[in-house]
């Protein structure tokens, strides 16, 4: 399962917000055997947010994107996705209503507060798609076809994500090794291993633990095992991380 992930934020453009959320989606993503293709990040613009949607929607098995959802003048983001698909922006009872109890609970718990906001405009996605309601906070995201829309604050997306996991599979296998032999040293040994494997062999030096990490990937799983035991057996390399003076080597 081929993945793009499109992150939405002037703030993260900018550097203001550091863009935690698409490590942690391409984490996950990987951990469930997905392939992370893509990973974009572009400025609060509804016209760029709806070439870049349409763009990988159809490229890749599945696009997901965060931020900009909510009612604010810049998040732009669920009419760009409207716009992509050519549908109009709809309110629908379920995120509706969830929407106004959440503004309800906030109320309560803060009644000194004057709280303006539109709910239903809160609550509006793209006609036809699936909504995610908001655990951790109030804007819905939606899934429309292969296209899924999270909140950019971290907590709130992750929390959504965990509602579709299941929707993410793959046959990404990977294994990791460590080794304190010079990278230059190994790049023999690491063309001999692809070509004798159907794998992929990142290596990741790594000055301050005195090591090279190296990240096996392959999508079956007799590969992935022959692969990792001819390294084995061929590099000073060892799937425990070793702890050493990067200057002595």
């Amino acid at each position: 399962m081929q993945v793009a992930l499109i992150t939405v934020g002037d703030e993260v453009l900018s550097g203001d917000t550091v863009n935690t959320n698409a490590n942690w989606l391409a984490t996950r993503l990987s951990e469930r055997g997905a392939t992370v293709a893509r990973i974009l990040s572009v400025p609060d613009k509804r016209e760029t947010i709806t070439e870049h949607v349409t763009t990988y929607r159809e490229r890749f098995d599945a696009a997901i994107v965060t931020g900009g959802i909510g009612g604010t003048p810049d998040d732009v983001t669920m009419e760009a996705v409207a716009d992509a698909f050519d549908r109009e922006m709809t309110v629908r009872e379920e995120p509706l209503a969830d929407v106004r109890q959440r503004l309800a609970e906030i109320e309560q718990r803060l009644p000194d507060m004057d709280i303006n906001v539109d709910a239903e405009s809160e609550a509006a996605l793209p006609a036809g798609s699936r909504p995610l309601l908001n655990e951790e906070g109030l804007a819905p995201g939606c899934v429309l076809e292969n296209v899924y829309v999270f909140p950019g604050i971290p907590e709130e997306l992750e929390a959504m994500f965990e509602q579709v996991a299941d929707e993410f599979t793959g046959d990404r296998r990977t294994r990791t090794l460590y080794t304190v032999e010079p990278e230059a040293n190994i790049v023999p040994r690491l063309e001999d291993v692809m070509a004798t494997f159907d794998v992929t062999v990142g290596c990741y030096p790594d000055r301050e633990a005195g090591h090279n990490r190296l990240k096996i990937i392959a999508t079956d799983d007799g590969e992935l095992g022959g692969a990792t035991e001819w390294l084995l057996d061929n590099l000073a390399a060892s799937e425990t991380s070793v702890s050493r003076d990067w200057d002595t080597q």
